[in-house]
């Protein structure tokens, strides 16, 4: 008997020796990511993007720099490319504008950073940075946030800046299948058909684990095409798209009235501190939550021990995720 209890602990020695550990997980939005509807040159520009920001994240883990820098140099890359609906990439409004919302939390002191409603800050991830570390509040929305990270000399753009082609053709579509007035029943909700040509919900996100075993969550986005009276969903609102302390940290990419109303990044973390349940039953309880109130989407989770889980319930999810070796790994469809 001994002998087998000790071949038994020695297998299991072997198996947690050999298993991975990560220090960095992205995701570039969740929807109906079809294979069959991607092209080849397509699919190799998102994994090329996706493995950009995940080197220049896991660079500052490298060079000692803490998780919430990490988390910034990954998003702004993210930020930068017009294949994400965020920043450059951003969707339009009802109103042919680009609205953007961010937020930042960090993980050892729960200090946290949002900005909503934004039109002319290039990387909205960094205003939600700067509100974190220089001012007394957690969120800023329009002029006004624009008019502090002038202050903070962030880098602002003309709203021409964000404009692109695809994302602007989107919302004429979407227009157009307004004006015909056929409605979709979901769940206790009644939504117009047109909901269902943007299924690729639009947000970006990292989490990060330093040198020093500190979490840091970030998500940055656009929004949802053709949204109208400045609404905002769950991305710059802690607790709901984006939440981080000492154990977790979650970025969260979906239908968001729906993540608000489960306080999804939060709930996970509370099932593992207070029901000791594991990352991946936490956010999966989490996520089914969602989908019985009638939402859908995906979120990115990182543990302080560097195990990570990334579930979905739509058709694919950009993600990605880097070990503390530099392995990374790439992932789009089911």
């Amino acid at each position: 008997m001994k002998k087998i209890l000790f071949f038994a602990s020695l297998i299991c020695a072997v198996l947690l020796s050999a298993q991975k550990k990560y220090v960095m997980i992205i995701h570039g939005g969740a929807g109906t990511i079809l294979k069959s509807k991607m092209t080849v040159e397509r699919e190799a520009a998102y994994r090329e993007k996706l493995s950009e920001a995940l080197k220049a994240g896991f660079e500052k883990i490298q060079n000692g720099n803490n998780s919430v820098e990490a988390v910034a140099s990954a998003i702004v890359i993210l930020e930068n490319s017009p294949l994400f609906n965020a920043g450059k990439g951003a969707v339009f409004t009802n109103d042919g504008k680009n609205e953007m919302d961010a937020a930042i939390m960090f993980g050892k002191d729960k200090s946290a950073g949002a900005i909503a409603g934004v039109h002319t800050i290039k990387n909205p991830i960094k205003a939600a940075i700067a509100v974190m570390r220089n001012s007394e509040h957690v969120m800023l929305s329009g002029e006004g946030a624009e008019k502090f990270a002038k202050e903070q000399n962030l880098e602002i753009v003309s709203p021409e800046y964000f404009w692109t082609k695809d994302r602007w053709e989107s919302l004429q579509k979407l227009k157009q299948k307004e004006t015909t007035k056929k409605l979709k029943k979901t769940s206790q909700y009644t939504l117009p058909e047109s909901y269902e040509i943007d299924q690729k919900f639009g947000t970006v996100g990292a989490v990060a684990l330093d040198k020093n075993g500190n979490l840091a969550a970030g998500t940055s986005t656009g929004g949802m095409t053709n949204k109208k009276y400045g609404r905002i969903g769950d991305a710059p609102i802690i607790g709901a798209g984006t939440y981080a302390d000492s154990q977790v940290g979650i970025s969260g990419t979906g239908w968001g009235e729906f993540f608000i109303r489960a306080t999804a990044a939060r709930t996970i973390a509370a099932k593992m501190e207070y029901q000791n349940k594991n990352l991946k039953t936490a956010a999966k309880e989490t996520l089914d939550e969602i989908e019985k109130m009638g939402g859908d989407g995906g979120l990115i989770a990182l543990d302080r021990d560097g195990n990570i889980t990334m579930p979905f319930n739509t058709a694919g999810m950009y993600r990605g995720a880097i070990t503390e070796d530099g392995e990374i790994f790439i992932e789009i469809f089911k």
